[in-house]
């Protein structure tokens, strides 16, 4: 029965939405889709798309504000379907697929914040169909009590998925995405290695690239949307996609931040008061390095350097700080004219933050 009404209600949502594609193809035909601008392009429209004064970092203003307003479709009686069995995800796309609807999904492990609505933003502007996938992922938790402290609220998800655009709400349980004598990993060597691989074990990123392939598979998107603060974790689904021939389009969203500068995470919420402000070290250490790239600093170790005394003045010491390349996440010596990722990882308290920045020569980001 459920099957059934999601099915009959995304086939004619589909039906309905035929300016995606359109929209797609102009985009396309003058260069302005995202697949073909760099990061600073990117942010830029996403500024944009979020009333966002150009030039300016983009903050949780929607949020802090309270409720965010409900689409066209929700004001006009439509209701977000949520769908807890892969047999039941796949028959509610399988109309709008066949309609020749696009699909875009956004996968979250829930607690959203404006970094994932931004993502379904995103989303809603340029595919026919929204899901977002709402599962907690055990496997890629390093450490019991970290998995133990994840924030769950699924009403609270659900009603801002809902309020954002999204047409599907995929939230299964744990015994639907691994049942028994599930027995298959999936493993992304060498981008996965270093960094966030060495701290968090070499299971964490087979744990993250297993269940994003499952993913993709339920539900056969054309689009999936990921946020740039989790670079490597984007570089590893870009080389899992790529080389197991999955045909999906990668895109990522920028980050995004409170008006101090700090990176939306789930786990912000954890942070006391006191560490609150702590927390900023991150910020800091990043804006010391890209100031002295402005200021003509080309090697790797003076930038780190840098960025590690700025922390310092938070007394907050980073598990690791350094600059890699973005898609290999390789460290480099010295910046050359690419693009470099610098990347930070710290423990504030309990609470483990992530955050980076790509650089230029010219100090551009």
């Amino acid at each position: 029965m459920v099957e059934r009404a999601a099915v009959g209600y995304l086939a004619a949502l589909a039906l309905s939405r035929s300016a995606c594609a359109w929209q797609h193809d102009i985009e396309t035909a003058t260069g302005t889709s995202p697949a073909r601008t760099g990061p600073n392009e990117h942010a830029t429209k996403m500024q944009t798309s979020s009333a966002q004064p150009a030039g300016e970092p983009m903050t949780t203003s929607r949020l802090a504000a309270g409720e965010r307003m409900q689409t066209s479709r929700l004001a006009a009686g439509e209701r977000m379907q949520t769908l807890r069995t892969i047999a039941a995800l796949r028959a509610a796309l399988g109309g709008p697929r066949r309609a020749g609807a696009s699909i875009g999904v956004v996968p979250t492990m829930g607690a959203l914040h404006d970094g994932h609505l931004s993502l379904i933003d995103l989303a809603r502007a340029r595919c026919d169909i929204v899901v977002v996938s709402l599962f907690v992922n055990p496997a890629q938790f390093d450490d019991s009590a970290d998995l133990d402290a994840y924030p769950r609220d699924e009403q609270r998800d659900a009603r801002l998925a809902a309020a954002a655009g999204a047409d599907v709400l995929f939230a299964p349980s744990p015994e639907e995405v691994f049942p028994d004598g599930f027995a298959t990993t999936v493993t992304v060597a060498g981008v996965s290695g270093p960094l966030e691989g060495e701290r968090r074990g070499g299971t964490h990123f087979a744990a993250v690239a297993t269940v994003v392939a499952k993913l993709l598979n339920m539900a056969q998107p054309d689009v999936a949307y990921f946020g740039r603060k989790d670079a490597q974790q984007v570089a590893v689904i870009r080389r899992l996609v790529r080389n197991l021939d999955i045909p999906v389009r990668i895109e990522v969203g920028a980050t995004i931040r409170d008006p101090d500068g700090l990176a939306l995470s789930s786990r912000n919420a954890r942070l006391r008061t006191d560490e609150r402000e702590r927390a900023l070290a991150l910020r800091h250490g990043l804006d010391a390095i890209r100031a002295a790239v402005d200021g003509g600093a080309r090697d790797a170790a003076e930038l780190a350097a840098a960025g590690r005394a700025a922390m310092s003045a938070l007394d907050v010491e980073p598990e690791y700080l350094e600059l890699v390349d973005p898609d290999s996440f390789t460290a480099v010596a010295r910046l050359n004219g690419e693009p470099v990722l610098a990347a930070v990882a710290a423990r504030v308290g309990a609470v483990r933050l992530i955050d980076n920045e790509i650089l230029t020569p010219n100090g551009s980001h």
